[in-house]
């Protein structure tokens, strides 16, 4: 249902923490023409549990009027199932394509918890829904058994695999076979999961530089895989940043150098500042310097 480049966008905002409209509209349509796949919004480098129910709406409804009739996923991670099934029929109300759902940020459920919270908040959404399994930055596992577990429910369409262990997507495809869209969710494990079976990328540092991020993939699909090597080991020191406590300051601090933006977060957090934002800046700059020239593809 699902495959290719779908960014996680960032959640843009002005000086006085309102919605920054204008701003979500320019850097989403760069994305698209880019080539990406459609766009994730109000995930975790988007600040989604940052942000009311009715700013996530919003930011959908933008996502939804610069995608061209790409699919456009709303992502819940709320702490309770109860509000998370709340704002899954609000997004299918408003005509979301899916739901990439992630099981609680605050309650680190147990098998039974996490199957029976995932279930509650498809059929309250009625959507396809892009399972996001993320032990690192939820301590909760959706594993290969859970997923087999729901495989009954078609509504449960993908997988953004996120457990940072690459053999957990050759386990999910000898499983199950391509019963889900897998994607990865890990931007410094791409080509990796690429080359063993996934079928798309929810990528994080797409939002800086979506033409070198869709060359890696659409260089794979073709099976030219030297040349999309050469680019990732380019972006490598960038894509590292989305692996980190501040991904979110990193990539849009990596927005302010490579498309103009800024970099406005919502507090608690704060944009980097000291020797943290030296160190981030130095990196993206070494890297400006010797962008690659993309193969045509």
């Amino acid at each position: 249902m699902w495959a290719g480049v779908i960014p996680a966008v960032t959640t843009k905002f002005t000086a006085d923490d309102r919605l920054d409209h204008a701003e979500m509209e320019r850097c989403f349509a760069l994305q698209m023409e880019a080539g990406c796949d459609g766009l994730i919004v109000a995930g975790s480098l988007g600040e989604g549990p940052m942000l009311s129910h009715d700013e996530k709406i919003e930011v959908l409804k933008t996502a939804q009027k610069v995608a061209a009739g790409k699919p456009v996923l709303l992502t819940v991670n709320e702490a309770g199932t109860r509000e998370a099934a709340a704002i899954a029929k609000r997004a299918s109300r408003e005509g979301a394509s899916g739901l990439m759902v992630v099981p609680s940020p605050i309650y680190h459920t147990n098998p039974e918890e996490t199957v029976a919270a995932l279930r509650a908040v498809a059929e309250a959404g009625d959507l396809p829904v892009m399972i996001y399994s993320n032990r690192l930055a939820y301590r909760v596992d959706v594993t290969v058994d859970q997923m087999e577990e729901l495989a009954s429910d078609t509504r449960f369409v993908a997988v953004k695999e996120s457990s940072d262990d690459i053999r957990r997507s050759t386990e999910i495809i000898n499983r199950l076979g391509n019963r889900y869209d897998l994607f990865t969710g890990v931007d410094n494990l791409a080509f990796e999961a690429l080359s063993v079976g996934a079928i798309g990328w929810v990528a994080g540092l797409v939002v800086a530089f979506p033409r070198e991020t869709v060359a890696i993939y659409q260089l794979m699909k073709q099976g030219r895989r030297e040349e999309a090597l050469a680019i990732y080991r380019w972006f490598r020191p960038l894509l590292d940043l989305d692996v980190s406590t501040y991904l979110v300051q990193n990539i849009k601090l990596a927005e302010v150098l490579a498309i103009g933006s800024h970099d406005r977060v919502r507090m608690p957090r704060k944009p980097l500042s000291g020797e943290r934002r030296n160190a981030v800046e130095k990196i993206i700059k070494d890297a400006l310097e010797v962008r690659p020239k993309l193969p045509s593809f």
